[in-house]
């Protein structure tokens, strides 16, 4: 009910990390192909992170 003091896991500050770099991958694909890039190489490396965790 209250999880205002339960502090997150290493998975889900990784998985949102993973999230905002996505977003931001997506807003940089109007102006910037290869920023939007560099932000989508980012998150898959942040996913492979998040694997490693659950093996």
């Amino acid at each position: 009910m209250f999880n205002i003091f339960k502090s997150k896991s290493k998975e889900d500050k990784l998985y949102d990390k993973y999230e905002r770099l996505l977003q931001e991958s997506h807003k940089l694909s109007t102006s910037s192909r290869i920023e939007s890039e560099k932000k989508y190489a980012e998150a898959q490396k942040i996913l492979e992170e998040i694997d490693n965790l659950k093996n």
